[in-house]
């Protein structure tokens, strides 16, 4: 006894020195390094001394942690204690509850000793519940105390079915359920007792003022409601309401103390799936129960909402959320058991016209107008649906965002199944339509969309559809509310929790989506009479920030609206022609209104453009607005200046670009409705050209729609199209005189970056060949060949732009050799102050780097999303931004366009010169920033290494590969390590002059250094992916058997042609880097990286099966293997632990009897013992199933290390915490788990961390 009290003491010291941050690194390293030894050390002694903590004697944080190493024990190391020890244990940790009978006890320690002993019920099972339950029962009835802790206890011991845990899986997690739901008879009554009399109590103790003691009653209520949430998940439905808990819960909803507990009640029951089985009759009605309880509340929040809103507080908005939320729940999940009762018609018809007026009027017209051989069908359906969606239809209009947000929600999932109904009985129509010339089918479809317009009217459509459209803005403190939204509480940056603006948005606009493809006729109108509304008020000569706003906003809905009626679909083509000819007319009339407007100023004018492109799906059907509309984008182009040195133009040339963006999205939305107007479009850009009005970047644009307008004409078109466009840059780009002066040497680019208007040309020519990539793939344009009137095999015919790779390329590869020697460490040195600076990280990538997505790139900087705005930023002059820019434009669109070309195949791997190309880029490969190299990886690597014939893997790859993977697998072991040690990441990347903001230097040195590694990841996955490897043969054609005769092995020769691991293998100069690189993840905390690199592995231990190399072999058994364990140790890989032990498996099972490196290596580690070894190979041999296999081999692994591979633990579940205060303590309890390594690793991973906590400070 005196040696646990000295080891107790010792434990609480060091718990004491884990959590004391202003202790020496050295000092908390070995306060957790003894900590685990004990945790890990002879089970007898964690026993006892656990014990000893968890008593009165000492601190809270100290008690925490005991009953957390208490816990530990019992999940983990049950089965170390004998049968008599177990009865022990559980009648020592039950009788903790006794001890905790104390007013002053926190309740976070309650909360853990009711965990201690959910645990012990669940590892011992059903018999010592049964044993324990009369007990419970009895306590229960002592106090309000005692009544807690059993609700608390009650509340944990169903954890493990709700929440996924793989010990539990199988055999242990169906006794589990099945004794607890044996119990259910005994539990619901009790927990409807506990909250029924502590509730009373809590009441009678208030009227008396005796608080201290309400306070208890009303703890007991909370546990109660608790516990029952924790059944409510999974518990039978009809049981809920048979043993009152349903009734209970709905009686507590009036009350703040108890209505959010309460409340989450009906949210998890809602979610229920129906029964199909004899309890389906009991589901219903235990949901008409819910349905009711949830109105009455609903209804009386909105009358007194109408009334009085001001009077309601945010708590009772948070709890009326609560309530939307599960009436969505209920109504998206269960209508169908609402509307199967009928009893309660007239009061509900009653109802409406109480409590809705006119709005009830069209249901009851149409239950009146029925047949009367469907009037009761239809009455059950309408009664209760209507008036749920109509009290959904004011939560949608409501002020308050968040009850806005969760009838967003509803409505999106009452259109969607709408129209899956409407498409599901036109589908009918058009199967029966080939046998029934009375058209049943017609006619089932024109009743179904009946009964959609009487649930979904046209009044109910125009009131989303507002609300839609108002709700499109987002609140802006800089320009204030929008002025047509004053009423609303519009979506700000302090909604959060639910999704961003961007997600909400794109929610709304499928929800208009929905609409106008069910509704065209409502939702075109109302989108045109709203833009109607907005022109007439807002439009004049000086418009405000608020004003340009709603203007702007709405060219979305337009754009959803004419998408969703237009976009290809074979509704409007075989709609009828009275909806055709009113469709027409309200569209053409608001397009015609949009011509007519003359917005000269450029944010105007981009507005309009995007308004008239909006109109693109609309001029497929309807060509004869196209010229109209083309000579508008014309117009506004021409309106505004294109100076190139006045600073003040930038705006206008933003918008120009902008406007000659809208001629491409016209084009792919209008299909051939342009080609009609290609010579007129041809003629107007070579007038402007001619006349020196239309900008490189502009060119490029229009070029670009150009070729998608001549994708829809067909192949020949579109190649003379092509021809048409890069003839010219043909002569500027192929001459020997440019490229002699500036790319012929090293200090040449230098002098480039001097001629500014040469710098920009090249920097154009170049994102064209970009965008005539992209632009000419092979799938659109080879589907309209023109003259062909038989089938025709597209891949006969040559890529677009094959023709053109041969003078395309030479002068791009040279181009990119310059920009990478520009970081070589010769020409760095040489170059001028301004020029080394520009090769900094720009700002933009900074606050990409640290997550600042909010910060937007200024006007007149940069955006490479299609490379055009280059032109923003004033190319008349040349500073350390305009090269920066240029280098990054040329590097994005240079590296696209060798990848692009790499796709095209034959093509450019047979006519383009491979050395020239790895000469480009790799021969600088060792002075590339990570940056820079990932995106080589990405953009050119891994289209060359997928894309090129096995024929010449060895011509192109090797050359590649070989000095890419050497150099990053140095540069990132040199990275790793010294984050991993010195808490700093070490890159090659500069970001310049950052004085005083360190941190954030820290941070986007690991963000850069995680990027890279999960790319060459990436890269090494791609190598591994079957198409490249079509001869390695699956673990299935392996068979089942474990031992695979050596005679079937093949040499790594034959695996050559067939597979690009086997080509890798077998050149060393390859493999090796790869190989360490592939090991060498498993010790970087990057699960992504991880994940990323396990189907390389895959497939090397499929190749190490499959041949007869021994050096493969050995690798795979050794190194390999043991690389996965250790990897397993690492909590940053508890996601993908079972894909760990997964290879793991695979190698013991199809290796262990080939090579004794898989053995020795188990029998390494530090707990394992040849038993334990025997008797995983026993447990082996009984089974073939792969996945009973990884079982086993997951039990040995942590036996063998003592629990200690973290990625396993992790995923045990743990008890999760609900009470804040508890949460708050156990997270200090708990700190010094998190103190694994030294004190900068921590400091590292926190950078992030305290970074946007000061900055949100």
């Amino acid at each position: 006894m005196d040696d646990s009290s000295s080891t107790a003491s010792n434990v609480a010291r060091a718990i004491a020195a884990a959590l004391d941050w202003s202790s020496p690194p050295d000092t908390r390293k070995a306060a957790v390094a003894y900590l685990e030894s004990v945790k890990s050390g002879d089970i007898r002694v964690l026993a006892k001394t656990s014990l000893l903590l968890v008593g009165k004697d000492w601190s809270s944080e100290i008690r925490l942690h005991g009953f957390k190493m208490l816990q530990h024990l019992v999940r983990f190391r049950w089965d170390e204690f004998s049968i008599v020890e177990r009865s022990e244990f559980a009648n020592l940790t039950i009788n903790l509850i006794f001890e905790m009978v104390s007013p002053r006890e926190e309740w976070a320690l309650k909360s853990q000793t009711a965990a201690l002993v959910a645990e012990v019920v669940r590892r011992e099972g059903v018999t010592l519940w049964h044993e324990l339950l009369p007990s419970l029962v009895s306590l229960s009835n002592k106090g309000p105390i005692e009544a807690e802790l059993v609700a608390m206890m009650l509340r944990w011991l169903p954890e493990d079915i709700t929440v996924h845990n793989e010990d539990l899986e199988g055999d242990r997690r169906r006794v589990l359920l099945r004794g607890l739901t044996e119990s259910l008879t005994e539990i619901l009554p009790l927990l409807y007792n506990l909250l029924e009399k502590h509730f009373g109590a809590a009441l009678n103790e208030y009227a008396k003022q005796q608080l201290d003691i309400a306070k208890q009653h009303a703890a007991t209520v909370t546990a109660a409601l608790n516990a029952v949430n924790a059944y409510a998940e999974w518990a039978p439905v009809p049981d809920l309401a048979k043993y009152g808990l349903i009734h209970g819960c709905g009686s507590l909803l009036p009350y703040n103390e108890f209505r959010l507990h309460a409340c989450e009640f009906f949210k998890l029951v809602c979610q229920r799936k129906r029964p199909t089985d004899a309890t389906a009759s009991e589901f219903n009605s235990a949901m008409r129960t819910i349905f009711q309880i949830l109105m009455n509340v609903s209804r009386d929040f909105l009358n007194r909402s109408r009334s009085n809103f001001h009077a309601i507080d945010e708590s009772e908005f948070e709890f009326v959320e609560c309530i939307c939320e599960s009436m969505v729940a209920l109504g998206s999940s269960n209508m169908q058991c609402i509307i199967a009762d009928g009893t309660m018609t007239s009061q509900f018809l009653q109802q409406w016209l109480n409590i809705y007026g006119i709005l009830a009027l069209p249901v009851l017209h149409l239950l009146f107008t029925l047949p009367w051989s469907v009037f009761l069908l239809q009455h059950l359906v309408l009664q209760m649906e209507f008036i749920l969606k109509v009290e959904m239809l004011e939560y949608y209009q409501h002020f308050k965002i968040a009850l806005h947000f969760q009838s967003l929600l509803f409505w999106l999932v009452v259109m969607r199944e709408s129209l899956s109904k409407t498409k599901a009985a036109a589908r009918i129509a058009g199967d029966n339509s080939a046998v029934s010339n009375l058209g049943f089918g017609s006619g089932l479809a024109e009743k179904e969309k009946k009964g959609v317009s009487a649930f979904i009217n046209d009044d109910i459509c125009n009131a989303i559809l507002d609300v839609s459209f108002q709700r499109m803005l987002k609140k802006n403190i800089a320009v204030g509310t929008s002025p047509t939204a004053e009423a609303l509480e519009l979506w700000s940056n302090e909604f959060d929790g639910k999704s961003d603006f961007s997600q909400y948005r794109s929610r709304l606009l499928e929800l208009i989506r929905l609409i106008a493809f069910q509704k065209p006729l409502v939702a075109a109108a109302r989108v045109s009479h709203r833009i109607d509304l907005i022109i007439r008020n807002f439009v004049h000569a000086s418009m405000s920030p608020q004003e340009l706003v709603v203007v702007e906003s709405m060219q979305l809905g337009l754009e959803t609206v004419v998408g969703a009626i237009f976009d290809g679909s074979a509704e409007f083509v075989s709609s009828a022609p009275e909806t055709k000819f009113q469709l027409h007319s309200i569209l053409e009339g608001l397009l015609q209104q949009l011509l007519s407007l003359k917005w000269t100023e450029p944010t105007l004018a981009v507005t309009l453009g995007r308004y008239l492109d909006a109109f693109g799906f609309y001029l497929k059907y309807y060509p004869d607005s196209v010229a109209g509309v083309v000579n508008k984008l014309f117009e506004l182009l021409t309106s505004l200046p294109f100076a190139l040195k006045d600073p003040s133009s930038n705006n206008a040339r933003h918008a120009r670009l902008q406007i000659c963006t809208s001629f491409i999205r016209i084009a792919r939305a209008a299909d051939k409705s342009l080609l009609p107007h290609m010579k007129d479009i041809a003629d107007m850009m070579a007038y402007l050209q001619g006349e020196g009005r239309l900008l490189r970047g502009e060119h490029n644009l229009l070029g670009e729609a150009f070729l998608v307008m001549a994708s829809s004409a067909g192949i020949q078109q579109h190649q003379e199209v092509l021809a048409w466009l890069l003839e010219p840059l043909n002569k500027q780009w192929t001459p020997l005189e440019w490229q002699n002066a500036y790319l012929s040497e090293p200090f040449g680019l230098a002098r480039l970056c001097s001629d500014t208007q040469f710098m920009w040309s090249i920097f154009h020519t170049v994102t064209f060949f970009e965008k005539a990539l992209k632009r000419s793939g092979t799938k659109k344009a080879m589907m309209n060949l023109q003259g062909c009137s038989a089938p025709t095999d597209i891949s006969t015919y040559p890529h677009p732009m094959s023709s053109h790779l041969s003078w395309m390329l030479p002068p791009l590869l040279r181009l990119l050799r310059s920009v990478h020697a520009f970081w070589s460490q010769p020409v760095a040195q040489a170059l001028t102050s301004e020029l080394r600076a520009a090769k900094s990280i720009s700002h933009v990538e900074q606050a990409t780097l640290l997550g600042e997505s909010n910060l937007k790139p200024p006007k007149g900087q940069l955006s490479f999303a299609d490379g055009s705005q280059m032109d923003m930023n004033r190319e008349g002059e040349s500073n350390e931004n305009d090269v920066r820019n240029w280098l990054k434009g040329i590097r994005d669109s240079g590296y696209n366009v060798i990848g692009l070309s790499a796709t095209i195949g034959d093509a450019f791997f047979r006519y383009v010169e491979s050395p020239s190309v790895a000469l480009s880029l790799v021969e600088n490969v060792q002075s590339m920033e990570f940056r820079h190299l990932r995106q080589l990886i990405h953009l050119v690597v891994i289209p060359l290494v997928k894309f090129c014939p096995a024929d010449l893997w060895e011509t192109w790859l090797e050359n590649i590969l070989h000095p890419l993977f050497l150099y990053c697998e140095q540069a990132l072991t040199c990275s790793w390590s010294s984050l991993l040690h010195e808490g700093r990441a070490k890159v090659p990347d500069t970001f310049g002059n950052l004085s005083g903001l360190e941190l954030k230097v820290e941070v986007m040195e690991e963000k850069l250094l995680r990027d890279l590694t999960r790319e060459i990841c990436s890269l090494l996955s791609v190598l591994a992916s079957p198409g490249l490897n079509s001869g390695l043969p699956s673990l299935e054609q392996l068979g089942p058997i474990n031992r695979l005769e050596v005679s079937s092995l093949r040499d790594l020769d034959a695996f050559v042609s067939n597979s690009m691991i086997g080509f890798l293998m077998v050149h060393k100069g390859l493999a090796l880097p790869a190989m360490r690189i592939s090991i060498e993840v498993f010790a970087w905390t990057d699960g992504e990286a991880v994940n990323k690199v396990i189907p390389f592995c895959g497939s090397l231990i499929l190749l190490a099966i499959s041949t007869n190399n021994v050096e493969l072999r050995e690798f795979v058994a050794k190194d390999l293997f043991y690389a996965i364990i250790q990897g397993l140790a690492l909590e940053s890989n508890a996601i993908i632990s079972a894909d760990l032990v997964g290879l793991c498996r695979e190698i013991y099972v199809y290796l262990a009897d080939r090579d004794p490196a898989p053995r020795q290596t188990l029998l390494s580690l530090p707990c394992i013992k040849r038993e334990d070894l025997l008797a995983f190979e026993d447990a082996l041999t009984k089974t073939s199933s792969p996945k009973e296999q990884k079982q086993h081999m997951r039990s040995l692994l942590l036996i063998a290390t003592g629990n200690k591979l973290k990625a396993l633990a992790a995923q045990k579940s743990t008890n999760v915490i609900t009470n804040v205060t508890d949460l708050i303590l156990l997270k200090m309890s708990l700190l010094w788990e998190y103190i694994q390594v030294s004190h900068n690793v921590i400091n590292t991973t926190a950078k992030y961390f305290i970074l946007h906590a000061g900055a949100s400070l």
